[in-house]
């Protein structure tokens, strides 16, 4: 039996310079970081004593398949696919926070069944072929519109700037900052769930859609990512400029699709900010989910109140990416 844990990210700018059809033509960069909130996969044989060769569980829904065409879930059907799975397997998922949240999820779950599946086979692969893999079958078998900064995300874990060439080449860069300057910024950053999740896919169709009217918003949030390193690589005193970026970036963000916002979103942005914020922004695609906000260490229990009576999620960075922890000989 195999369980794997990979993390779920936060997507701090860059968001949308990652699609194949941007970066391919154009460049692009990220800077993100993963977190210490988790998807789980676990995977076992088995046993020849069932009706059906294959059983998903996902949370509390179970189902029970024989052949790998019948498998519902579309990632666990074209990884298999893809691995050309054999064997009658067991594979159950849970995950710290609720999927369609804007965190990654999708994509951290494709790395951890990847994951899984080659520590069966008694395999260990490259943290970057794992990601470049999962990339290949939500892009390609899946035929999902995602990016490519997830799977790199979960995958290697970490503060990361990640670059991608329009040589079609992809490099993750580990942004090194001082323990002083990583606990400010963790400090600095407060999760809210807000009650309602988000169909991903649907609104990053309308963004490729609009690629060719956005090129202008896209490049700037490119260059974001630049000023974004200046002010982690300078001292922690300058650290609330961060924030003013991401409003910034926010403000660009929604200029992608209609879709991103919603006015209840628009709202507790607005509370956010009235109650210390210094910058913030809906996490992932936008629509709903999780809204990140970043505020002076002094000022969190004051926007806690403000948000009042949202899902505070309390969270701390994560530097492992996708792990084995738990492995035993059947």
């Amino acid at each position: 039996m195999i369980i794997t844990r990979t993390p779920f990210r936060i997507s701090f700018f860059g968001g949308g310079t990652d699609f194949p059809a941007w970066y391919r033509e154009n460049g692009g960069a990220v800077l993100s970081t993963t977190i210490d909130k988790y998807c789980y996969v676990s995977l076992r044989k088995l046993p020849p004593f069932f009706d059906y060769k294959h059983k998903t569980v996902f949370f509390s829904k179970q189902e029970a398949f024989n052949e790998i065409d019948e498998i519902q879930h579309p990632a666990v059907r074209e990884t298999y696919r893809f691995m050309d799975v054999q064997d009658g397997l067991v594979m159950q998922h849970d995950g710290d926070l609720p999927s369609h949240s804007g965190l990654g999820s999708s994509s951290a779950f494709t790395v951890g069944l990847l994951h899984a599946l080659y520590a069966l086979r008694g395999k260990m692969v490259s943290k970057k072929r794992l990601a470049l893999e999962a990339i290949h079958i939500e892009q390609e078998m899946i035929g999902e519109a995602v990016g490519s900064q997830d799977q790199m995300a979960s995958a290697f874990g970490g503060l990361n700037r990640i670059n991608f060439s329009a040589h079609n080449s992809i490099e993750v860069k580990p942004f090194i900052i001082t323990a002083e300057k990583s606990a400010h910024l963790q400090n600095s950053l407060m999760l809210f769930f807000t009650g309602f999740a988000r169909f991903a896919v649907e609104i990053e169709k309308d963004k490729l859609q609009q690629l060719d009217n956005n090129k202008h918003v896209l490049s700037l949030m490119h260059s974001i990512v630049d000023a974004a390193a200046e002010i982690l690589d300078g001292p922690v005193s300058k650290y609330d400029d961060f924030g003013a970026l991401l409003h910034e970036s926010w403000l660009l963000k929604k200029r992608l699709s209609k879709k991103v916002s919603t006015d209840a979103i628009d709202d507790i942005y607005a509370r956010g900010m009235n109650s210390g914020a210094l910058g913030g922004k809906i996490l992932g695609a936008g629509g709903g989910g999780f809204i990140l906000f970043f505020v002076r260490p002094e000022d969190r229990e004051r926007l806690r109140q403000g948000l009042d009576p949202l899902l505070h999620v309390p969270f701390r960075f994560d530097a492992l990416g996708s792990q084995i922890i738990y492995f035993t000989e059947e």
